[in-house]
C-alpha cells in the first residue's frame, strides 16, 4: 500500500517563499512522473509543475520563473520551492506521484494536500 504524505504549507506575505515535500511510502519499485496541482477557491484544480523520471520539468505560465520543482528519487520525495509568492498563489496544493508497486501495473497516487495562503 502506498501513501503520499505532503507537508510545509502554510501562511506567508507576498513576496515571501515557502517549500512544499511530498513523500511517498510503501511497497514502491518504480516512480515515474510527480507533479504538483493547486486548487483555489471556487475554482478547478490546475496542473501547476511537473517532472519526468528523467527530470524533464514543465511548469503553468504564471508560476514559471518563480517556482521550482525537483526530485529525490532515493526518498521517493518530490518538492516545490515557491518563490516571489503572489495572493493569487493562494490554494490548496496537492502532489501528485505515478508509481509502480513491485511487478504490477503503475496506479496514480495523490497527497492529502496542503494549504498555502498568501496575504498581507
Amino acid at each position: 500500500q502506498v501513501q503520499l504524505v505532503e507537508s510545509g504549507g502554510g501562511l506567508v506575505q507576498p513576496g515571501g517563499s515557502l517549500r512544499l515535500s511530498c513523500a511517498a511510502s510503501g511497497s514502491i519499485s518504480s516512480i515515474g512522473v510527480m507533479a504538483w496541482y493547486r486548487q483555489a477557491p471556487g475554482k478547478q484544480r490546475e496542473l501547476v509543475a511537473s517532472i519526468t523520471s528523467g527530470e524533464g520539468t514543465n511548469y503553468v505560465d504564471s508560476v514559471k520563473g518563480r517556482f521550482t520543482i525537483s526530485r529525490d528519487n532515493a526518498k521517493n520525495t518530490v518538492y516545490l520551492q515557491m518563490n516571489s509568492l503572489k495572493p493569487e498563489d493562494t490554494a490548496v496544493y496537492y502532489c501528485y506521484q505515478n508509481i509502480r508497486r513491485g511487478s504490477f501495473s503503475w496506479n496514480n497516487y495523490w497527497g492529502q494536500g496542503t494549504s498555502v495562503t498568501v496575504s498581507s
